[in-house]
């Protein structure tokens, strides 16, 4: 699917950030690898063997779990979980995020036709301002208006589109949602506004 694809008369975009703009597993396991060299150098464990049980945690059983299981198999002190998660939200990564390259394009062309661009994320503000101010946008920063529905209410909950939509003056009808997840799409069912998978892109 293409921009061409999409009905001409919307006015405005909004995105989720995770999984849709970019790939979260590229700023997670850059945080692994920056947690397991602290590790190393304080515990004098094996990084690389850390940094592979954590990727390999996180692909099976998903991000909440990896700390958990790191702790189990290198038997990691408690006190070590406050540095992971104070690293999971303000990580300096030492490479930039990359945008997918077909959202990359489609966001390009939004801005050529002069339309409105929102990204609308769940989770910490914190972590998720992080990870965009580590993104490389190809200079598409600008047009980008950011909302963190944690601060109103997470998605589905549509109080933060609502809040978007009175903000800028939007109509329901010219707005498309872009989201990877149900609650997503509940979000614009709830809010009034049409919704495409991020995998149509893809």
């Amino acid at each position: 699917m293409k921009y061409s694809d999409i009905d001409q008369r919307k006015t405005a975009f909004i995105f989720e950030l995770d999984n849709v703009l970019y790939p979260e597993k590229d700023y997670l396991y850059q945080v692994y690898y920056l947690y397991a060299n602290l590790l190393e150098y304080t515990e004098l464990w094996d990084a690389k063997a850390m940094v592979s049980l954590m990727a390999k945690t996180y692909e099976e059983k998903g991000k909440d779990e990896v700390f958990n299981v790191l702790q189990q198999k290198f038997n990691v002190d408690e006190k070590y979980r406050a540095n992971f998660d104070d690293m999971l939200l303000t990580a300096k990564v030492p490479l930039m995020l990359l945008l997918y390259k077909n959202m990359l394009d489609l966001l390009q062309a939004i801005v050529v036709d002069r339309k409105k661009i929102f990204i609308v994320t769940n989770g910490n503000p914190r972590q998720q301002l992080n990870k965009i101010k580590h993104t490389e946008w190809n200079g598409l920063e600008p047009y980008l208006t950011c909302y963190f529905a944690d601060e109103v209410s997470a998605k589905p909950e549509p109080d933060v589109i609502n809040q978007l939509l009175k903000d800028h003056q939007l109509e329901r009808r010219n707005v498309v949602m872009i989201g990877n997840s149900e609650a997503d799409e509940l979000c614009a069912q709830a809010a009034g506004t049409d919704y495409f998978s991020s995998a149509l892109f893809l």
